[in-house]
């Protein structure tokens, strides 16, 4: 095996270039409890993509090599098919979130579909990496390359999550007549009985205190607000049916401090898991804001 990879150092480079490059994009696709993408088929589409992108990244380097510079026409095609494939998630998970009890929101969605287009360029980048390593210096260190590159995937393949902006805390559920608080922020008004007692039994309050200036312009984007109460909904379930607005988890803020008050009302009413849930709730690219560092530039300071 070892005299053959030698012997043959362009197919050596395809193969494990296209290896790497698809074992990039496998590690990096998982259906936890998002159940996205849905499992069998759509992680097979994805798998598929992965492979494809790492074939295309691979055949890049020899063909290069070899002055066959109609390579670089190949992997633009390939940047717009993963833009359609982009689309497609968009088109998807948008037609999906009509049909959910507390939606995703717009914000959530662009942001998986994002992730779902830049993890392909990541397994064309694990490709042309472990196949210029062929190329140059053999295959020992393709697969070295490829390693490290898996392992630097692993590591960094998880972002930021809201408990690296806010300090999350329980606080009580307070009904004044009609008037919901939590934690001191008002909430909503709630007319009928049977749903402030529902509200009083069933629900679950959390302040998140932002730690920074840019944390409060985070949290106050509608669309991490969105996601933080899909999450949440999610993974504990929702105590509502269809048509009960009253029911819906609601999210304020309080203006004077740039606090987020969060009123959940899930039907596994578990503390512990509920904080876990909601400090795993990860920040949108799309709602991540620096004003403080932008004044900055702009100041000269």
């Amino acid at each position: 095996m070892a005299s053959w990879l030698s012997g043959h150092p362009d197919l050596a480079g395809v193969a494990l270039g296209t290896f790497f490059g698809a074992s990039t994009r496998i590690l990096m696709l998982r259906s936890d409890y998002r159940q996205y993408p849905a499992y069998p088929h759509g992680r097979i589409i994805h798998m598929a993509l992965g492979l494809i992108a790492g074939a295309l990244g691979a055949v890049a380097v020899p063909a290069l090599f070899n002055k066959d510079y109609t390579a670089i026409t190949f992997l633009a095609l390939a940047a717009q098919q993963f833009r359609e494939v982009r689309n497609m998630e968009r088109n998807t998970l948008s037609a999906i979130d009509q049909l959910e009890l507390v939606p995703r929101g717009a914000a959530y969605i662009e942001g998986i579909a994002v992730v779902f287009e830049g993890r392909n360029y990541l397994s064309i980048l694990a490709a042309l990496l472990t196949s210029l390593a062929v190329t140059l210096a053999g295959w020992g260190a393709g697969i070295a390359v490829g390693a490290l590159y898996l392992a630097l995937m692993l590591k960094f393949r998880k972002g930021k999550t809201i408990r690296d902006i806010a300090r999350v805390e329980f606080a009580d559920v307070r009904l004044d007549g009609p008037d919901v608080h939590v934690g001191g922020i008002y909430m909503m008004n709630v007319g009928l009985e049977a749903n402030r007692r529902i509200i009083a039994e069933q629900g679950i309050g959390f302040v998140l205190t932002p730690k920074s200036d840019d944390a409060k312009v985070t949290l106050a984007n509608l669309g991490q607000r969105q996601a933080i109460l899909h999450d949440v909904s999610t993974r504990l379930g929702i105590y509502r049916d269809d048509g009960e607005p009253a029911l819906l988890p609601l999210a304020k803020l309080e203006l004077a401090s740039g606090k987020l008050g969060l009123l959940v009302l899930p039907r596994e009413r578990d503390r512990d898991k509920a904080m876990m849930a909601v400090t795993g709730v990860p920040l949108l690219e799309a709602a991540v804001r620096m004003p403080t560092e932008a004044n900055r530039r702009k100041g000269g300071a």
